[in-house]
């Protein structure tokens, strides 16, 4: 293929090989095969919603990245949203230094950062997909509707089909999908092409606001909204109020009552600030099994 090559400079401590073990078991993205050094991928580049192959490979201080097309400052910005390197992480290590958990949690998984969707609207369609459903089912679903009305890419001689853009899946036919789920992604495709679902809009907004906007698109509760905002978005300070899986996570890392309200969870992340998100996603990364062992 035809490629136009950068490089992203991480600020603070990042470890792509962390990255890429978390991509391989992230049944979102289909649990990509990245063989062991490089991260291939497409996508549908939020800023014209055309597809766009990528990849990517470790580089000193950041990642090596190459597009199948022309990469202007936007889908620069992108890519490095995915991989959260458009974020100054030299902060962070203090979060773990004042809370002795977060802290091993980052001496067990160094250098990992938050690994994003390749956009707010492919993470608002995968929290729809995924709803009442099991992810290994939801993972099959996506691919499914990628393979049929997204484009194709060929990355080093694959072919890698593209999750359609919004514009496409509103001028599709029947998705697989019940008919509510199929309602609601269809306006989800509305918003992403009107601008509410889009990382500029989510990103302009505090948090606070954000999820509540996101809370009023069709089909999004408070844990959608949390995962597109954060990991659609990639807002590294952000904390969902109500995530029944990660407040799980936390009970049982810091010892909280099975009865506690969402207040104290606020309170143990408010120790995480500027980097709640990041903090929480190094919960998720333990629980998937991405971290090393604890010592015996």
């Amino acid at each position: 293929m035809t490629t136009h090559g950068f490089t992203l400079t991480a600020e603070g401590p990042f470890d792509f090989g962390a990255s890429l073990r978390f991509v391989e078991d992230w049944p979102a993205t289909g649990a990509l095969p990245t063989d062991g050094g490089a991260l291939r991928f497409a996508y549908c580049a939020e800023s014209d919603w055309l597809p766009i192959g990528v990849r990517m490979t470790a580089a000193p201080g950041g990642a090596a990245v190459a597009t199948t097309r022309a990469a202007g400052p936007r889908i620069r910005a992108e890519v490095a949203r995915i991989f959260s390197l458009d974020v100054d992480g030299s902060g962070f290590a203090a979060v773990g230094e004042a809370d002795p958990v977060v802290g091993d949690l980052q001496r067990r998984g160094p250098g990992l950062r938050p690994v994003c969707f390749w956009s707010p609207w492919e993470a608002a369609c995968w929290a729809v997909i995924v709803q009442r459903s099991s992810m290994h089912i939801a993972a099959k679903i996506k691919a499914r509707i990628a393979e049929r009305y997204g484009a194709r890419v060929t990355i080093d001689g694959e072919e890698h089909a593209a999750f359609p853009p919004p514009v496409s899946l509103l001028a599709a036919g029947g998705l697989g999908l019940p008919a509510q789920k199929e309602e609601w992604l269809r306006g989800l495709a509305r918003a992403a092409l009107d601008g509410p679902l889009t990382t500029e809009y989510l990103r302009s907004l505090s948090p606070q606001d954000a999820l509540a906007e996101l809370r009023a698109l069709p089909g999004v509760g408070p844990f959608s909204a949390g995962l597109i905002l954060i990991r659609g978005a990639g807002v590294p300070d952000a904390f969902p109020g109500d995530e029944p899986r990660l407040f799980a996570l936390l009970r049982e890392a810091y010892g909280l009552a099975e009865d506690a309200p969402a207040a104290v969870y606020r309170k143990v992340a408010d120790a995480w600030r500027p980097y709640r998100s990041w903090a929480s996603f190094l919960f998720r990364a333990d629980a998937y099994g991405i971290l090393d062992d604890p010592p015996a």
